[in-house]
């Protein structure tokens, strides 16, 4: 006999959390048709996910001739997660609600010159600070995401803190972490496919197809920064020639400011190309507002990367037949303003699917913490409502009945 496929009771329940979560309110009955479920199955449950605090019955939905329909809502300030991007400039920690929203933030200098076990005791002197700040009780905390540039670099530092913060710790690339931040937060919407190109040290793309994060099998997906836009162009460390993180990532701009007088003086790049021990952030950061500021030579050195990204912008849209593209990371969060218009005019003239629909591409209103957001999102992530393939809201999800607002059910 055929029918909807059968699913453990911990998947039955994170599908119909995460159905909640992505639905931002919904009927049981949406939730039955949405999955497939009986009605005794999801009535049970969300009497779970109810005595847990996870979801709340929030109002009813207008009548519509028979009785009216009860509104369920996550409860977003039952459990929270802290997120913590590790950067050569600046180390980013959140602490964000079950929702995703943040309601905690702070960021320090970064600590890449110092001995591990001094940075594993700083971070977790910081953490607890930052959970201090709010007040949150630690055993509503589900857990630590760590996220940096090379996530496999720092397994042994994610073990050393989470022996120090008593919390669980995942770990994962800081582009994915981007993506899923934006995909969790609701900051793309319904989209199901899109990508979330990041510039911070260095450049990659968190990928998201059918509402679900790709990462491959050793998690190297969105490595766009050695997308090779010139054969016969200057050696990347990856081994080839022409990437996009050296001919334009940040590293590379800070290159050519140096070797140009005029722009290294304006934008205060003491001591010119010599400056090395100067972070490449603080640099950038410096070209970055010397262009605000309406210096030509900044402005058009940052133009010349942005159609770099462009190009390589373009090919990830084509190859993936994307909807949205967010522009995320701390880079992008200073210089977003010169890249933004240059990929868009890029993609509404080049990309290869316009006729059939078009492609946003948008600026991260969080573009400076979206990789600490999302280290947070996959704690969530991975505690609470694990990915089931093939799950998707019905496409008639918002034709649901409007709640009608100011009534708590109980």
């Amino acid at each position: 006999m055929s029918g909807p496929a059968r699913v453990t009771h911990a998947s039955t329940r994170a599908a119909v959390l995460d159905l909640v979560r992505a639905a931002g309110m919904i009927s049981r009955v949406g939730l039955v048709n949405a999955t497939g479920l009986t009605g005794g199955t999801i009535s049970t449950v969300v009497r779970g996910l109810i005595d847990e605090g996870l979801v709340a019955e929030t109002g009813h939905a207008e009548s519509t001739g028979g009785k009216r329909r009860v509104m369920l809502q996550l409860n977003h300030f039952a459990r929270y997660a802290v997120g913590v991007h590790l950067d050569d400039a600046r180390i980013t920690y959140v602490l964000t609600n079950l929702g995703g929203a943040v309601v905690a933030r702070i960021s320090r200098p970064g600590a890449a010159a110092d001995e591990p076990a001094v940075v594993v005791a700083r971070v977790a002197r910081e953490v607890g600070a930052l959970i201090d700040s709010v007040g949150v009780e630690r055993d509503r905390i589900l857990g630590l995401g760590l996220v940096a540039a090379r996530p496999s670099e720092h397994h042994e530092f994610g073990r050393a803190l989470e022996r120090a913060t008593g919390l669980p710790v995942v770990l994962d690339n800081d582009a994915t972490a981007a993506a899923i931040g934006e995909h969790w937060s609701g900051g793309v919407g319904a989209t199901s496919t899109f990508a979330a190109l990041f510039m911070g040290t260095d450049v990659g793309a968190g990928v998201v197809l059918g509402g679900a994060t790709y990462r491959g099998p050793s998690g190297h997906t969105g490595e766009i920064g050695h997308t090779c836009l010139d054969i016969d162009g200057p050696w990347c460390r990856c081994g080839a020639r022409g990437c996009l993180e050296v001919l334009a990532g940040p590293a590379a701009v800070v290159e050519q400011a140096r070797a140009d007088r005029a722009l290294s003086r304006a934008a205060g790049l003491v001591g010119g190309r010599t400056r090395a021990a100067t972070p490449v952030a603080a640099d950038f950061a410096a070209i970055s507002r010397a262009a605000r500021q309406g210096n030509t030579r900044a402005v058009a050195l940052l133009e010349r990367s942005a159609r770099y990204f462009a190009a390589a912008a373009r090919t990830l849209a084509n190859v993936l037949d994307l909807e949205v593209l967010v522009l995320t990371g701390p880079s992008f969060a200073i210089a977003g303003s010169v890249y933004l218009p240059v990929l868009r005019a890029e993609l509404d003239s080049a990309f290869i699917a316009r006729d059939a629909h078009p492609i946003s591409v948008r600026l991260s209103p969080s573009a400076a913490s979206a990789p600490a957001i999302g280290a947070a999102a996959i704690v969530l992530q991975s505690e609470l409502v694990p990915r089931r393939q093939g799950l998707r809201l019905p496409d008639d999800l918002a034709a649901e009945e409007p709640p009608v607002f100011g009534q708590l059910v109980r």
